[in-house]
């Protein structure tokens, strides 16, 4: 059986080198669904708790939300970097308190403090969901993704490769020590 939950992130991007109206500065809501697959823990009488999918992923999808996401090789990156310096944001700002956890991928990079995404590819909605993948495959059991972005939307199915153990007092995963970092539950008692 499958728990599937959504996300909103508002962006703004532009497709380097694409003839049409893409090419320009233009933002977006996207909404991407996750769809995670395991076996229901009979105590709570669910896969996993949809809010608890929603935190696991929005500690570094948030890196997305209203942020600037840029294509590596794009001539307005080094530009908009130094006005971002100018300003005094580029290394963060005292309100800029809503950013996930830095991270660098094969596909992706992120520069929470001056809230930009530097991408390998340009970011359609297939490029999303490669990025997305690539940052929750080892943290949640992902059967699906789906991201939409305007009229644009894109899926892809996977096999899970991955057990969680999960709490089953609450369904969340064990951390590394086997406790729940929710109830306590130690794996064994």
């Amino acid at each position: 059986m499958r728990s599937i939950t959504t996300l909103e992130l508002q962006y703004a991007h532009r497709f380097y080198g694409f003839q049409g109206e893409a090419q320009y500065l233009h933002g977006h809501t996207g909404i991407l669904t996750i769809e995670v697959d395991d076996t229901i823990t009979p105590q709570v009488n669910m896969v996993f708790p949809c809010n608890e999918i929603k935190k696991i992923a929005w500690s570094v999808l948030q890196n997305f939300d209203h942020a600037l996401v840029m294509r590596e090789d794009d001539p307005l990156l080094p530009a908009i970097v130094e006005v971002y310096g100018k300003q005094g944001i580029k290394n963060g700002h005292r309100l800029n308190t809503m950013k996930g956890e830095a991270f660098k991928t094969e596909w992706a990079t992120a520069y929470p403090d001056c809230r930009l995404v530097v991408t390998k590819e340009t970011m359609t909605v297939e490029g999303m969901i490669k990025i997305v993948h690539d940052l929750l495959k080892d943290k949640l059991p992902i059967v699906k993704l789906t991201f939409s972005s305007g009229a644009n939307c894109a899926s892809q199915e996977y096999e899970p490769h991955n057990h969680i153990e999960r709490c089953p007092l609450c369904g969340i995963a064990l951390n590394a020590d086997g406790v729940c970092p929710k109830c306590g539950y130690r794996h064994g008692d």
